[in-house]
């Protein structure tokens, strides 16, 4: 593990310290949680921009899940 050195608004490490607090937590652990959250929301939202990507080049066709259509179960039967 690597020690770092950062700056943040006064306001939002008292913020911080509050919710370590009632989470019985320490700051570095919920900052390196945070972090790993928005490393995997940043993810998402790179993989939901290639998809759109993808399908504003190949728009899908009006019979691409067609086939799929006599395969719906919606559990009302």
């Amino acid at each position: 593990m690597k020690t770092i050195q950062m700056t943040l608004d006064d306001d939002l490490v008292a913020t911080v310290d509050q919710i370590v607090k009632k989470l019985k937590t320490t700051r570095s652990a919920f900052t390196r949680k945070a972090l790993r959250n928005a490393i995997k929301q940043a993810h998402i939202e790179e993989l939901e921009r290639k998809h759109k990507k993808g399908y504003g080049k190949s728009p899908v066709d009006k019979m691409e899940f067609s086939v799929w259509e006599t395969e719906q179960e919606w559990g009302d039967k």
